[in-house]
């Protein structure tokens, strides 16, 4: 373990954030990590726990706490701590083959399950891991490692989010060929495009993309399965197809004047700009402008606090965000006990820079769209919105948000982003290979396997367990590489 009494003998330290109207000003990564001395002292805060919760990758009332990837976090702790950090990048990289994503990225329920969350404050270890990787590429460790024999199987992986880098990595690594066709100009899927580059910078994928290129993997981009490729001619080539294609159906906003211009919805919005910014750092205009608007966010999750961020650096004249449900607690309940997911209030960045430029938190909770009003030209110029109230109901067994009578009112708006998530697997690909789908349109299989209703298809990610997070989605892809090889070779050694 770290150090017995770390735990007593030195607080949590964090990385330091730019100051808010200072990051706006650009579209970069903002956090200054800590030295490496400094990190060695965190590790040492590490008490390698009997039952190291923050491993366990478990479900605790619907919410995860704990590592879904299982990561070796009290042995990696502990190698930092003695200064042995090659070792600490050899055991995160066993169970993890994404640290530079999730140590950017992931809310880190790894963080919610340490012990001394119960009592005090938990071991840094989002920060750790990013730490050991970005050192592990500086020192020459994380490097391009092609497998020494191939098998001669071929897999297609549709799609390169998370999940299915996370596939094809480990595929390849058994020795597969593997194709991975990507119908974005760019591969990353999710990470590239779906999350904004102040989170998450671009050269990082690229960096990795680029490692397992030399691996052997064979990015295909702009290569629109179901589309441009049809299926059947990737089930006539591959002895495996894997779809890992996300949970990429909006869920929509149905209110009178939806048809506006100017209302969007936050994946075209985020994509545009990063796009852009990608591409001529928004010279060749190709972006949803927000300069000079009124802009309404609908939605309280991540991707509505991206697209708050993205829409203050890009010049907006106002923001409001709007959550349907109640604004939760500043401070965890008694009936919200450690290890649970705490559910508390969270300020995420693109809310704190909204109440450094405006002077106020953008949200407002409890509150849903009427009516949408448009000017003669068919813009949204105003919105009509209502108060909710959670109220029993005894059809539905269970509370629900309802209208507050005679609370309308209106608010000035020129752009308004539809955040409100994902309603599961576009149609077009689940029909184009005629897998099964269940009631929320995520594609069906049996519980706890990969494989479809047909033969040699298997899906993982978003588009197996519906909406989620990118370290889930990464385990998805590691669990179903092994079903495949599995398939492929009678056994499997993944």
């Amino acid at each position: 373990m770290g150090k017995p009494t770390g735990f007593l003998e030195f607080e949590r330290k964090e990385s330091i954030g730019e100051a808010p109207l200072e990051r706006i000003k650009h579209f970069n990564e903002f956090h200054t990590p800590l030295s490496r001395k400094e990190q060695e002292i965190q590790g040492a805060r590490c008490m390698n726990c009997g039952v190291p919760f923050c491993q366990s990758g478990i479900l605790i009332k619907g919410m995860v706490t704990g590592c879904p990837l299982n990561n070796l976090i009290p042995e990696w702790n502990d190698a930092t701590y003695t200064g042995n950090w090659d070792e600490a990048y050899y055991r995160l990289h066993k169970t993890n083959p994404f640290p530079e994503f999730t140590g950017r990225v992931c809310p880190h329920p790894c963080e919610v399950g340490c012990t001394c969350n119960l009592n005090g404050d938990p071991i840094n270890i989002k920060e750790k891991e990013l730490s050991i990787i970005e050192r592990a590429y500086e020192r020459g460790l994380a490097k391009a490692e092609p497998p020494a024999i191939r098998t001669g199987k071929k897999v297609a992986v549709v799609g390169s989010g998370p999940s299915g880098l996370a596939t094809a990595y480990y595929l390849n690594m058994r020795g597969h060929s593997v194709t991975v066709y990507e119908r974005s100009d760019r591969p990353g899927g999710l990470l590239m495009y779906g999350i904004p580059n102040m989170k998450l910078e671009k050269t990082y994928i690229e960096r990795k993309v680029n490692l397992m290129k030399e691996e052997g993997v064979v990015f295909q981009t702009s290569a629109n399965v179901g589309v441009d490729v049809k299926a059947e001619q990737l089930k006539k080539e591959y002895d495996a197809i894997v779809l890992c294609c996300g949970a990429s159906n909006p869920r929509d906003i149905k209110a009178p004047g939806r048809k506006s211009k100017g209302i969007y919805f936050a994946v075209d919005y985020l994509t545009a700009a990063t796009k852009s910014l990608l591409n001529s750092n928004f010279a060749d205009k190709k972006y949803i402008d927000a300069k000079g608007k009124n802009v309404m966010v609908i939605g309280g999750g991540d991707t509505g606090n991206d697209c708050v961020g993205t829409s203050i650096r890009l010049g907006c004249k106002s923001m409001l965000q709007l959550e349907m449900m109640p604004k939760l607690p500043d401070e965890r309940q008694e009936n919200n006990p450690w290890p649970e997911w705490p559910r508390i209030c969270k300020t995420d960045y693109g809310q704190e820079e909204s109440i450094a430029v405006f002077g106020k938190d953008p949200r407002v909770y409890q509150t849903t769209v009427k009516e949408f009003i448009a000017n003669e030209k068919g813009e949204v110029c105003k919105a009509k919105l209502i108060k909710l109230e959670s109220k029993f109901d005894k059809k539905a067994g269970r509370n629900i948000m309802v209208e507050v009578a005679g609370s309308e009112y209106e608010v000035p708006v020129d752009l308004v982003l539809i955040a409100a998530g994902f309603l599961g697997s576009q149609p077009y690909v689940t029909k184009a290979f005629g897998v099964a789908t269940n009631e929320r349109s995520n594609v069906k299989t049996e519980q706890g396997c990969y494989k479809t209703n047909i033969d040699k298809i298997f899906v993982a990610g978003d588009m197996h367990r519906g909406q989620s997070l990118v370290v889930w989605a990464i385990r998805e892809g590691r669990d179903c590489a092994r079903a495949v090889d599995e398939s492929l070779m009678g056994y499997t050694n993944l």
